[in-house]
């Protein structure tokens, strides 16, 4: 299973796929979508099944999840999206994503990565796979915009 970088040919499919997730996501416009795609330091997909954004500090991104990160890291790259298909769950895709995310940033001389999720709503699941992968937690906030309240998590990509 390899992931390879988000062609045009798949964000149709992509931004469907984010829509349907869009409750733990966002929801995008297909132009917003591809805008987020061209901009992402590191895009990249498992067919139409699934894919993976990510930004290092330098974007120009406003997010204030990647804010609060920016506030505190200097080489990280921040896992803004990760999602796979609900009828591919369970066959190892967001693994094979965050494998090539992590061999990518190390050679790309990254110190850590870092990410959220949701503890209200709660997403369960996107905790057991953070925590299956060494994450840790390092911080919280409830979102203004969304009322959504979310776990800050980062994992140092030395000594793995």
């Amino acid at each position: 299973m390899t992931s390879h970088p988000i062609t045009a040919a798949l964000l149709p499919a992509l931004h469907r796929l984010n829509q349907d997730h869009a409750v733990e996501l966002s929801s995008l416009t297909a132009a917003e979508f591809e805008a987020m795609v061209n901009d992402a330091t590191y895009a990249r997909a498992v067919g139409t099944d699934g894919f993976i954004l990510t930004f290092d500090r330098t974007a120009d991104y406003h997010s204030p999840n990647f804010r609060w990160f920016c506030e505190r890291y200097d080489k990280f790259l921040y896992v803004d999206r990760i999602v796979i298909s609900p009828t591919r769950r369970g066959e190892g895709l967001a693994r094979a994503l965050y494998e090539g995310l992590f061999e990518w940033a190390r050679d790309a001389g990254y110190e850590r990565i870092v990410a959220e999720y949701n503890t209200d709503p709660p997403n369960p699941g996107s905790e057991a796979f953070h925590n299956a992968f060494g994450f840790e937690a390092v911080g919280e906030a409830t979102l203004a915009e969304s009322r959504k309240q979310v776990r800050y998590v980062s994992r140092a990509l030395t000594g793995y």
